[in-house]
């Protein structure tokens, strides 16, 4: 054989090769995806207790999100929503387990101890920082509350609203959505914290706030009983909730899957459906 045939041949066995083992990658790639959905089956989900999903909220927990301040009875969107979740991912109910977790340290940085949590976390770039979450399951338009019998608690229109003065909580969602749909003719009051917030209103400080609607309905009901929900509207930035799980953790996919398959089906929906029909009734203000 000549010295040409030789590196003639021995390129024809190189490229055979190759192909053989780009056969094999496509193959390991199919290979992935079902060893990605496998990851999902009960059996392979890495949970804080073995064969138990630990869930977080905090408490009291509040109607409409929970009812009768015991998340473990399925009543309320959220223990509704945790329990569907947990359905899909293959825990019965009896295997649930609820874990009590403040608000503001469930996105704290650091290890957790629970699966995920629900308490109306709104997703944003800052706490996905430092934790994970899932593919939204709420998305929440913005509210006017107004104490009852005053001239903004009258308004039928966001119009009706441009010469009251508003209160609002610094970096939020609201804020942005007063200036841009509401669009005041003086600037809107800020504060530091929530609590400021209802405060000033209950204080007469100012003639209305803006929250998300779930919390409108919160502060009306517990709060500020003398209040109102004037009406809801949408707006640029409205928050989107998500299940909060510990960075990086390795159920993400698996309860974004759920959360997923749970819109798909329009159960999530019906959820949403029975557990915030109050919320979809409230006045539309444009």
């Amino acid at each position: 054989m000549s010295r040409a045939a030789a590196i003639v041949l021995s390129l024809l066995a190189a490229l055979l090769v190759a192909a053989g083992c780009g056969g094999d990658d496509d193959d390991s790639g199919d290979d992935g995806s079902t060893a990605a959905a496998a990851q999902c089956e009960p059996g392979e989900l890495q949970t804080v207790a073995d064969g138990q999903l630990t869930v977080a909220t905090d408490k009291p927990a509040f109607p409409p999100y929970f009812v009768d301040n015991d998340p473990t009875n399925g009543k309320g969107f959220e223990s509704a929503v945790a329990y569907a979740i947990a359905d899909q991912l293959g825990f019965a109910p009896d295997q649930v387990e609820w874990t009590v977790v403040p608000f503001n340290a469930s996105f704290a940085p650091g290890p957790k101890d629970f699966d995920f949590d629900v308490n109306q976390i709104s997703i944003t770039p800052q706490r996905a920082e430092q934790v994970d979450f899932s593919s939204p399951y709420y998305t929440a338009d913005q509210a006017v509350v107004a104490l009852q019998g005053s001239d903004a608690a009258q308004a039928t229109s966001l119009a009706d609203l441009a010469d009251a003065n508003i209160g609002v909580q610094i970096g939020t969602t609201s804020l942005e959505a007063v200036e841009a749909s509401i669009q005041p003719s003086e600037e809107p009051q800020v504060f530091d914290t929530s609590n400021d917030v209802v405060s000033a209103l209950k204080q007469d400080q100012v003639e209305a706030i803006v929250v998300d609607v779930p919390t409108a309905f919160f502060l009306t009901a517990v709060q500020v009983p003398q209040g109102t929900i004037v009406g809801q509207f949408s707006a640029p930035g409205g928050d989107e909730w998500g299940a909060l799980l510990e960075k990086d953790s390795s159920l993400t996919a698996c309860v974004s899957q759920a959360i997923d398959n749970l819109s798909d089906s329009g159960e999530l929906q019906r959820i949403e459906d029975r557990w915030m029909s109050e919320v979809a009734g409230a006045p539309t203000l444009e």
